[in-house]
């Protein structure tokens, strides 16, 4: 059967099951600016020891070329939704593209440390656009009906950057230097650039809504401080400490004040547009991302750590040994894409959730000596439950939006997942840290089984954070998504 042209959508009993060549080729340009800011991360984080050696300088100060990169890219999440909709999603996304490749080239120039963290900060303000932008983008292209399958495309960088960012990163410094680490982002920004030119559709920009540069006094810095707070509390030890509450705690402040400021009704156009949580659907997306966020991202954090501290692997072996949870995904993402779009996502992420959980049981028996077998299952079987979870949670927010609102909901989407995953990361650092300290051993081998058995018991508190996901999950949308006002009462 013919599909209907025009700019009328098709019935909704009668979907385009499938995404046509021309949002294909959109989702080309989005997954090549996500792998490209997503991969940076985990690439970056191979090369700490590195520049430590080449700066003479301590891990807790090379720690900023992180931080700082994350840090930018909290503060500008914010001001993407208005700037999407003031100067147009095509614009702001060769924008962004410039920035981080500019940032990249200058990082590769940077000669101390002072110059390589203020160079980060750059690429982390055209990072932090990109992944709410390339959201954007891709739902306005493919229509309420098909949002799961194009967030189970975009979901391919947040995949393939964790696995093979560790095994390039380790392998351009061994073979080159440091430099390479940044140096490779700016082909393939230029390739991105070209591509996006090309490819994306036109912006037809509307009348420009008002800058709500109160919230953005508020939101953007309240953000970073918070996150600053946030990211010291490995350092410290404890979130007790005065350099983790001071920051945390004015951070706090500042969000809780520009909570009222952005609900109230001559607040037209808020920075971030909290009314979105009248959704249904919306708020407890938002509530499953959050704990998702939390347990998954922090406890990522733990496995190439054991494969390092408790396996004696390399940066490189690591990575390679993560794969299987890559394969997993990629094998349930596009069906789970698909049948989210057919079933509505509660069903999927429901069991996507189920089978995280199983995985991440499976390492709560971890010991030093637990066989590859064993561990590469667990991942395998972990990466099939987050293909089916993550971007189908992501999906369930931003298909319920009409047009105008999918950039201010995928913009609040990403500020919840770059603040929970932030707070995950802290959380599992403490308490592998504290686990580690407590260790007395009598012999090496004595050292090597008590490191498991610290691994193992905060793979627990892990297992049940990620259960605890299953209560939201099972108030997602269990029936095909309809787009509706986004300011309609939770009630209703």
């Amino acid at each position: 059967m013919t599909s209907q042209q025009g700019e009328i959508s098709p019935p909704l009993d009668k979907p385009h099951d499938k995404l046509d060549s021309s949002v294909l080729l959109v989702a080309g340009v989005i997954v090549l600016g996500g792998i490209m800011s997503i991969l940076d991360i985990t690439v970056v984080s191979v090369g700490l020891q590195t520049f430590q050696k080449e700066f003479s300088a301590t891990s807790a100060q090379v720690a900023w070329t992180m931080t700082g990169y994350t840090l930018a890219l909290a503060s500008v999440i914010p001001l993407t939704g208005w700037a999407a909709d003031r100067f147009g999603t095509k614009r702001l996304y060769l924008l962004a593209i410039i920035l981080f490749a500019a940032g990249s080239s200058l990082c590769a120039a940077a000669n101390s440390l002072e110059m390589l963290v203020t160079f980060r900060v750059v690429q982390g303000l055209g990072g932090g656009m990109l992944m709410p932008l390339g959201m954007t983008i891709l739902t306005r292209a493919a229509g309420p009906e098909r949002v799961g399958r194009v967030m189970a495309v975009l979901g391919i960088p947040m995949l393939l950057g964790p696995i093979f960012g560790p095994i390039l990163g380790g392998w351009l410094i061994d073979a080159a230097s440091w430099h390479w680490i940044f140096l490779i982002n700016v082909p393939i920004g230029v390739i991105a650039l070209v591509y996006a030119a090309i490819v994306l559709p036109k912006d037809h920009v509307q009348p420009s809504e008002t800058f709500d540069w109160l919230g953005m006094v508020m939101l953007s810095p309240g953000l970073a401080t918070f996150l600053y707070g946030v990211s010291t509390i490995p350092e410290a030890g404890t979130a007790w400490d005065r350099g983790v509450l001071v920051p945390a705690a004015i951070g706090l402040v500042l969000i809780a004040a520009f909570v009222p400021w952005a609900l109230h009704p001559r607040n037209i156009h808020p920075l971030v547009d909290l009314r979105l949580f009248l959704n249904r659907s919306m708020s407890i997306a938002v509530i499953a991302m959050s704990l998702f966020a939390i347990a998954f991202f922090g406890a990522s954090l733990l496995f190439p750590l054991y494969f390092q501290q408790v396996r004696g692997e390399s940066a490189l072996d690591s990575g390679l040994l993560l794969a299987p949870q890559g394969v997993g995904a990629m094998i349930t993402m596009p069906i789970a894409g698909m049948l989210a779009d057919k079933i509505g996502p509660g069903k999927i992420v429901l069991t996507g959730i189920a089978v995280i959980t199983v995985g991440m049981g499976m390492f709560t028996q971890l010991e030093a000596d637990t066989s590859y077998s064993y561990i590469l299952t667990a991942l395998f079987v972990m990466g099939l439950g987050m293909g089916a979870a993550m971007m189908p949670i992501m999906a369930s927010a931003l298909a319920t939006l009409k047009d105008h609102n999918i950039a201010r909901g995928s913009t609040l989407m990403n500020i919840v997942q770059q603040v929970a995953a932030s707070i995950g990361t802290a959380l599992f650092s403490v308490l592998l840290t504290n686990g580690l300290k407590d260790i007395v051993p009598a012999s090496p081998s004595d050292l090597r089984d008590q490191m498991g058995d610290a691994y193992a018991t905060v793979f627990v508190v892990a297992a049940i954070l990620i259960a605890v996901v299953l209560v939201p999950a099972a108030l997602l949308p269990r029936k095909k998504v309809k787009a509706a006002d986004p300011t309609a009462m939770i009630g209703h």
